[in-house]
């Protein structure tokens, strides 16, 4: 009797543990529709501040579409590339942008190229300036897609790349929307931030590493998206603060940044023929000074 009601209270805490976790797991955490707003908001501020003051006579987007990081950029010959290396991720972003309402800082120009961002279609030092809005993360191999932008960039030239850090609370969501994907457990359990494939959240300490080997100089970095936006506006607006405290006092938490390099190439300073003949010093004789003849001197 005693083991039969211990197993009927265990029972009914697995339950209630089970429904619990299934509540917790059907709250919207983050609305989808405020996230990727505000998300495509704050991305379209961050390019424009990059670009604006960047000149030169060639620029490329390279990926997401839904972006014109491009439009305050005075640059005269400007493309945007849809880049292929993703797969069925970058996709399914498309899709799940396509469904907000557009605004001003979505894109609405047509794609100029379609490319692989592993093989680039221009020539070597050929571009003055690289936008790179989340290309890294969903690329099959991010190094090699930075040593390509690294080719085809003149020396002095601007790369501006944006990516979600794996230190933020969007990427503990995203750890948890993989754990429930292995259990097995989709339904009821919200989406990941993005709804894509990206599992490499590339880190601001490894971005650096990366493009200091390439001979690039980090100039500016920002980042931003600290509030955990809820699914309730009401608390969504309660904790806006958390985007002005967040950069301010705790910047490495940031979900999404922007980095500014450029690249630097070690000059040659120009020098003189080594062969050519010295003056070699010598004694010089001393003048004398020249005689004059004095015409009415006595003789």
């Amino acid at each position: 009797m005693w083991l039969h009601n211990r197993a009927s209270a265990g029972y009914r805490h697995g339950i209630g543990f089970f429904y619990f976790f299934k509540a917790v797991s059907t709250l919207q955490v983050h609305s989808h529709e405020l996230l990727r707003q505000c998300w495509l908001d704050w991305l379209a501020q961050q390019c424009d501040q990059a670009v604006v003051n960047l000149f030169g006579y060639h620029a490329v987007q390279l990926g997401m579409l839904e972006l014109d990081g491009l439009r305050v950029n005075r640059i005269p010959h400007q493309w945007l590339a849809d880049v292929d290396s993703y797969g069925g991720g970058w996709r399914s972003l498309r899709h799940s942008i396509e469904s907000v309402e557009p605004n001003e800082s979505q894109s609405c120009r047509a794609v100029d190229l379609d490319c692989d961002s592993h093989a680039l279609p221009f020539e070597s030092a050929s571009l003055d300036l690289v936008l790179m809005p989340h290309t890294l993360e969903r690329a099959a191999d991010p190094h090699a897609t930075l040593r390509e932008v690294a080719r085809v960039l003149v020396p002095e030239g601007h790369v501006v790349i944006a990516g979600l850090n794996p230190l933020s609370l969007w990427s503990l969501r995203q750890s948890r929307f993989d754990f429930a994907q292995r259990l097995g457990i989709q339904r009821g359990v919200a989406h990941a931030p993005f709804d894509v494939a990206a599992k490499q959240w590339i880190g601001l300490w490894r971005l650096r590493d990366w493009l200091k080997l390439l001979g690039f100089e980090v100039q500016l970095v920002n980042t931003g998206m600290f509030r955990p936006g809820l699914s309730s506006p009401i608390w969504a607006q309660r904790l806006a603060p958390m985007d002005t405290h967040g950069a301010k006092w705790l910047p490495v938490v940031g979900a999404v940044y922007t980095l500014v390099a450029v690249k630097k190439v070690k000059g040659m300073r120009v020098m003189g023929p080594t062969w050519s003949r010295k003056r070699v010093r010598g004694r010089a004789p001393a003048k004398q000074p020249a005689r004059v003849m004095n015409d009415n001197a006595n003789p």
